[in-house]
């Protein structure tokens, strides 16, 4: 793919982010109104429902009661993440790095916000057709991020002329 055209990875960039942001934000603050526990409504039947939960670790426990330092942690990430596409990459990012690296900011800073400012996540979407742990908008941006920029990546890669 080629590179944006210079400029256009900001804009591109910070539209993404400012709308996924956004989007985390309000609903974590729409749901965060009942104890933690709490369904607090049904969602897909089947696929899941929206029970709030107050998350001080990571995925599955892990790291419970890390908050300050998963949320340093994920402060660092996206700190990579722009010193990545607007120093590193510069001018010859493209929009299959832009466009999902945009979403693992935008996840991992709304995750980071919660960290620090409440001292856990707040997590609300609960699959009810496997075990799985609550999530929340943050969360899908990061992880289809880190999957659409992997696949990217592998695309290009295939794409590069071999040597020899």
């Amino acid at each position: 793919m080629k590179p944006a055209k210079p400029g256009s990875t900001a804009v591109v960039f910070a539209a993404i982010f400012v709308g996924w942001f956004a989007l985390d934000r309000v609903t974590k603050e729409a749901v965060d109104v009942v104890p933690p526990g709490t369904l607090i409504g049904q969602g897909i039947p089947g696929l899941f429902d929206f029970r709030l939960v107050h998350n001080t670790g990571a995925a599955w426990g892990i790291l419970g009661d890390s908050t300050f330092l998963l949320g340093l942690f994920s402060c660092l990430v996206c700190a990579g993440i722009v010193f990545y596409l607007f120093g590193f990459r510069h001018a010859r990012a493209t929009l299959s790095e832009t466009i999902p690296l945009a979403f693992v900011f935008a996840g991992g800073l709304g995750n980071a916000v919660d960290r620090l400012t409440y001292g856990y996540v707040i997590d609300f979407i609960e699959t009810t057709f496997i075990s799985f742990p609550v999530f929340n908008i943050a969360d899908i941006g990061v992880t289809c991020g880190i999957i659409a920029f992997i696949l990217a990546m592998l695309i290009q890669m295939k794409r590069m002329p071999a040597d020899g």
